[in-house]
């Protein structure tokens, strides 16, 4: 049954967006995204309907779907109140924005179930010059390095379908000393022991 596995939260709303010019020099780009309702479907490489404008850096296997804190809304917009029209569920171009759960409480590879679909956290978000061309704020980018509420990525184990509403559910975890805060803390902040980074490399190379 799947009340027997632990839960991790909500999915408060489900995005999508079409590759579109962001920016006064109109870069192609998804990262503006607007809410779905009802079921949406998960294959491979994504949500339905979800569109990357460059693969090698976004999206593809690793990248499906972008999970992020509704709770970290509400720090971005004291920190940044100018922005806080745009700072709202889908506003830093989450497919899901998730309620209850965090960067602290979420670990590499743990594997959720979010409606009929198996999710796989593969890693922490790093902000690209597309971040701050949405806000037209240069800072916003070095702000997320800074402040670790950068989401995460999942993998898409098993495909399925989703919507706003749905359990967020932990089916497994294999590396609960790896939160997404503590990666982030090490890999991207560059803040770790030399003996968390062999742990880290270890842990790389067993799982590929």
């Amino acid at each position: 049954m799947t009340d027997s596995f632990p839960l991790m939260g909500f999915v408060r709303s489900v995005q999508v967006g079409r590759i579109a010019p962001l920016g006064p020099e109109a870069v192609l780009s998804g990262f503006v995204k607007t809410p779905v309702q009802g079921c949406v479907e998960v294959s491979l490489l994504g949500l339905a309907g979800d569109e990357q404008a460059d693969p090698e850096v976004h999206g593809g296997p690793d990248k499906a779907v972008y999970a992020y804190s509704l709770g970290n809304y509400a720090t971005w917009s004291s920190a940044f109140p100018q922005h806080r029209a745009l700072l709202v569920p889908g506003g830093l171009g989450e497919n899901l924005t998730i309620d209850g759960v965090a960067e602290g409480e979420v670990c590499l590879a743990d594997h959720v179930r979010i409606g009929t679909a198996v999710l796989q956290v593969s890693q922490p978000r790093q902000p690209c010059f597309k971040f701050a061309l949405r806000f037209n704020d240069l800072t916003m980018p070095r702000a997320m390095l800074k402040n670790g509420m950068s989401g995460w990525y999942y993998r898409v184990l098993q495909p399925g379908s989703l919507s706003a509403g749905d359990e967020v559910r932990l089916l497994e975890r294999p590396h609960p000393q790896w939160s997404i805060e503590r990666t982030n803390r090490l890999i991207v902040q560059r803040r770790g022991t030399a003996a968390e980074k062999a742990e880290f490399a270890r842990l790389f190379s067993e799982n590929g």
